[in-house]
């Protein structure tokens, strides 16, 4: 029996209530371009009852790991630009803009109640030029501005770039009213830093700054002023760094009535020991009598050389952060005895960070629901069931790189397939080809999101046979992007990378 039209669910016979829950779900972008002149009711709903403070113009599509588009349709920018903004510009809290729509809709008006920016995938040039010339970002840093978020593309292998050191300081000289700055860690996989020496100088640093996060680069540069107003630092350091006795704790000494301390540290000392919980506390933390919270994951690699030195056990270290403000903290050390190297990691539990470094066999587990980049590296070969594990600890993980030239010693084929269900990068360049097998092999692993595959073309000519046989079909059917050496494509290539 067919059910009369008049009995049919119309969203117009909804009422309000649930219509604001549901424009509620909706991104405010989507809500304003599909629903404002539908009719009077509609308008009124929106504009009137959902009293719009938060606008964000950019919609992200991964086109590649490194590769992401961030800009909303054409047809949908100038709509908002003309049509709608004109009606909630003066009302805007918060806005979130990118650079190829910055002419419509940051430069279209004076936003008089705007207080929080996030400028984001700006090129560093086009950056530059806004907060040098006479534009409305350069009055907005300068008189309104308490909350900016600066985002700028990465660029793999790239060096320290001295005119986003150059940006940095530019932003903590003019903005008057900043009080909390996130400088280029909107994005985990962006692992751009800046020089340190550009945060030392205190004439560059605004005296309203209280919340600070950044990812620095070290360089010697000797100064001892105090930076009193800083409340919150997050400071992260994803390569290893030779100058945490000289440079990184001077500049924490200097932070004298912090609240809040996040540290990612990978650290690499020599003739020394561990940095465990007694070393923290007497050369950094007394140093901040209002410390309230400290959150960190420290690497440390330590080269001793021919010098003998008593290094303590994990026992040792984990009874170095008993009794003070630490909390629960993870931790393990390992000596190479192939390079007589010896390596550390102490971290603050529950595990805060999206980056875990340096993992090796004597990986103890834990639950990493927030890592979703992972590097592993060690002498040893890495078996079947260190993967598994991964795997299971990683749960979210979208990033893993490898490091390992030892093969495996176990190659048996096991029933039982590895699911890394997130995963959109695998670096398998610093490889033996044993591990290629294990994670790019069909009847081994699965990748269903992997994107990008970086990896030596010897390798990839190894574990096909040079391409006469396809382990490899399901794992690499969605590749957008291979990062390998360069050669010369065999004719079945397409077979192989489909997408390519």
């Amino acid at each position: 029996m067919g059910i009369p039209n008049n009995n049919k669910l119309n969203i117009l016979n909804l009422p309000n209530e649930i219509l604001l829950f549901i424009f509620n779900k909706l991104k405010t972008i989507d809500a304003l371009y599909s629903l404002v002149d539908v009719n009077e009711r509609f308008d009124r709903l929106i504009f009137d009852s959902l009293h719009i403070r938060n606008l964000d113009t950019t919609s992200m599509v991964i086109k590649s790991y490194y590769n992401r588009n961030f800009s909303i349709d054409k047809n949908v920018l100038l709509r908002i630009s003309e049509k709608m903004l004109p009606r909630i510009y003066h009302q805007l809290n918060e806005l979130i803009v990118e650079q190829y729509s910055m002419e419509h809709i940051l430069f279209a008006f004076n936003y008089p109640q705007l207080y929080s920016l996030s400028l984001v995938n700006f090129q560093e040039e086009i950056l530059f030029e806004c907060l040098t010339g006479d534009s409305i970002l350069h009055h907005l840093l300068t008189q309104q501005i308490t909350d900016l978020n600066v985002d700028v593309p990465y660029k793999p292998k790239s060096k320290v770039s001295e005119s986003l050191s150059n940006i940095f300081a530019l932003i903590l000289s003019m903005s008057q009213r900043l009080i909390n700055l996130n400088f280029c860690q909107l994005f985990p996989y962006r692992k751009t830093t800046i020089s340190i020496y550009k945060l030392l100088s205190t004439s560059c640093v605004s005296s309203t700054l209280t919340k600070l996060k950044t990812s620095l680069s070290f360089y010697d540069r000797n100064n001892k002023e105090k930076l009193p107003e800083l409340k919150y630092f997050s400071l992260t350091s994803m390569m290893f760094t030779s100058h945490y006795d000289d440079q990184i704790i001077p500049l924490l000494r200097r932070m004298i009535n912090l609240k809040e301390l996040t540290l990612f540290l990978a650290v690499l000392k020599s003739h020394s020991i561990y940095i465990d919980g007694i070393q923290l506390h007497d050369e950094i933390l007394i140093h901040m009598p209002q410390l309230n919270k400290f959150t960190f994951s420290i690497n440390t690699i330590i080269l001793n050389e021919n010098i003998k030195i008593d290094l303590p056990s994990n026992e040792d270290i984990q009874h170095s952060f008993i009794g003070k403000i630490y909390g629960k903290v993870g931790s393990y050390v390992h000596v190479r005895s192939e390079d007589n190297v010896v390596v550390s990691h102490v971290y603050s539990l529950t595990y805060q960070f999206q980056y875990f470094l340096h993992l090796a066999n004597y990986f103890q587990g834990d639950m990493f629901h927030t890592v979703r980049h992972l590097t592993m590296h060690d002498g040893r070969p890495f078996e079947y069931n260190l993967f598994k594990i991964i795997s299971q600890r990683f749960p979210l993980l979208k990033e893993l790189c490898v490091i390992n030239c030892k093969p495996q010693k176990n190659k048996q084929h096991s029933p039982i397939l590895i699911i890394f269900p997130h995963l959109i990068l695998l670096d398998l360049v610093k490889i033996h080809v044993d591990y290629a097998e294990q994670l790019l092999f069909d009847k081994n692993t699965h990748l269903p999101s992997l994107l990008d595959l970086c990896i030596k073309y010897k390798s990839l000519a190894t574990i096909t046979n040079d391409f006469t046989n396809n382990p490899i079909r399901g794992n690499c059917a969605k590749i957008k992007k291979l990062h390998a050496d360069r050669f010369i494509r065999p004719k079945n290539f397409h077979e192989y990378f489909p997408l390519l």
